[in-house]
C-alpha cells in the first residue's frame, strides 16, 4: 500500500513539473515581439536596386538606368524617341513598386518614394496609407554635379 502512495506521489510530480514547462513555453510564445512585415534592409536593397534597373529610354542608342533616368530628369531632356525623361521614369517606377510592394493581401500599408534633386522634390509616388509603423531607406548620391537623394519608405 505504502509503496503504490509512492508512485502516485512520484506521478503527480513529474505532470506538475511538466505542467511549469508548457506553462512557460506558452509564455515565452506571447510575450515574444511580432517580426515585422518588412525588414529595413528589404527596404534599402529595393532601393538600391532600381536604381540600377534599366528602363525603355534611350540616350544615344543606350537604355538608360532609373539612376540614370532621373538625372535626365533634373536637366528637362527627353529620350532619344522624344518622350519626356520624367513621364517615362514615373512610369517605369510606378510599375517597379507597384509590382514589388502588392499592397492586397500584405501587411504592407502603404508606400512613398520621393525623388529629391538639391532638396527639391522632382517626383513622388505614393500609393496606400501612411501608418506608424514603417521602414525608409534612402540613397543619396552625385551625378554631373547635381545632388539626388532617393527616399523610399514603406509602412506596415
Amino acid at each position: 500500500m505504502k509503496r503504490a502512495q509512492e508512485e502516485m506521489i512520484g506521478f503527480v510530480l513529474i505532470v506538475i513539473i511538466v505542467a511549469v514547462f508548457i506553462l512557460i513555453f506558452i509564455g515565452f510564445m506571447i510575450s515574444r515581439p511580432e517580426k515585422q512585415a518588412v525588414e529595413s534592409f528589404e527596404a534599402e536593397s529595393f532601393v538600391q536596386s532600381i536604381l540600377q534597373f534599366t528602363t525603355d529610354c534611350r540616350d544615344n542608342l543606350e537604355f538608360l538606368s532609373i539612376d540614370s533616368l532621373i538625372n535626365k530628369c533634373q536637366k528637362k531632356e527627353n529620350c532619344l524617341d522624344e518622350r519626356y525623361s520624367c513621364e517615362v521614369l514615373e512610369k517605369n517606377l510606378n510599375e517597379i513598386i507597384s509590382k514589388s510592394w502588392n499592397l492586397e493581401n500584405s501587411l504592407v500599408k502603404g508606400y512613398s518614394l520621393i525623388i529629391l534633386s538639391n532638396k527639391q522634390p522632382i517626383l513622388t509616388i505614393q500609393q496606400g496609407n501612411s501608418t506608424s509603423n514603417s521602414i525608409g531607406a534612402v540613397q543619396s548620391f552625385v551625378k554631373s554635379g547635381v545632388s539626388t537623394e532617393v527616399d523610399f519608405e514603406v509602412s506596415y
